[in-house]
């Protein structure tokens, strides 16, 4: 089997051939499998990213819901494998933000507006929220975004700062807390739906994905074993919730990934997920990720909640 041609799903066990491009035809009910994901692993280590590998197995013949799959479940594993400690070594959990869904609630009073609960998950505290936002508040959120958008980058734990990562391959901008209206508007909605103050949440992010474009599982808190994290958390502690809220709907793909529980949240316009995660470690199951945009373009803003006050 040669470098960027992925097993078909008739592969014969490593060392009984190489795989043919051209195999038979993939069979309904597909299911990844062992070479499958060894291919990946050997994709991935050779510097091939993600866009490429899923290409090369729907080109395979793979269907699409199977290759994406196996893609995050292969890299979930493989992050959990690097991070996995001793339960002696836990961090000890801290409060979070969390939505009050008392009496199985199905609206939530924002107060300036009420939305409504489409879906939650207990473990990871994950919770769907239909109806965040308004058509106008997307609308707005994004032309006011566009002049200033520029290559996302991400936190760099090894040194405090920021860096470029091929992991990330969005474009995105930060409102200062509170620099519009809008944004006072919204983060006061943020703050009453998860009863942490105002002051305690970063800027809001919006990022602009474009087709092939994706975010790989990932986790939101910083890396205690980091460097660099010592003084980012100097700002404000750690992060302990992510709230994303989505502006536009996509044509195709860009959904929001849960490896670990395999969930996907769709993106749909005005609607949000929320999730916290009470301790920076892989045990709280908050991986996640932006699936790869298939056709049109996908509009998300992220709000970052901290133990303490930002700074």
């Amino acid at each position: 089997m040669g470098p960027g041609t992925p097993p078909s799903e008739h592969t014969a066990p490593s060392g009984s051939g190489p795989a043919q491009r051209n195999a038979e035809p993939m069979r309904l009910g597909q299911s990844a499998t062992p070479a499958l994901r060894d291919w990946i692993v050997a994709q991935a280590q050779t510097g091939m990213n993600a866009e490429k590998i899923l290409q090369a197995m729907l080109d395979a013949g793979w269907q699409a819901e199977v290759a994406v799959e196996a893609l995050t479940a292969t890299v979930s594993e493989a992050l959990r494998r690097q991070a996995r400690v001793e339960p002696a070594a836990l961090p000890d959990p801290v409060p979070v933000p969390r939505v009050r869904l008392d009496d199985a609630a199905l609206y939530l009073d924002l107060g300036d507006r009420r939305a409504h609960v489409i879906g939650h998950l207990q473990q990871p505290p994950i919770v769907v929220i239909g109806g965040f936002l308004t058509d106008e508040e997307c609308d707005q959120l994004i032309a006011d975004a566009q002049p200033r958008m520029a290559r996302s980058l991400t936190v760099d734990t090894r040194t405090g700062g920021e860096e470029m990562n091929d992991a990330r391959t969005s474009r995105g901008m930060f409102f200062s807390r509170g620099e519009t209206p809008l944004v006072q508007r919204i983060e006061t909605r943020i703050a009453r739906l998860l009863d942490w103050p105002v002051e305690n949440g970063e800027g809001i992010q919006v990022l602009n994905y474009q087709p092939g474009a994706e975010y790989r599982p990932h986790y939101d808190y910083f890396n205690p074993s980091e460097p660099g994290t010592a003084s980012i958390l100097k700002r404000g502690g750690q992060r302990v919730g992510t709230l994303l809220m989505y502006l536009n709907d996509p044509a195709q793909g860009g959904g929001t990934t849960f490896p670990d529980v395999r969930l996907t949240v769709a993106p749909k316009r005005g609607h949000a997920v929320f999730f916290s995660y009470d301790r920076p470690h892989p045990s709280t199951h908050s991986l996640h990720g932006g699936a790869p945009v298939i056709s049109g373009e996908k509009w998300i803003a992220t709000k970052w909640l901290r133990e303490r006050e930002f700074t």
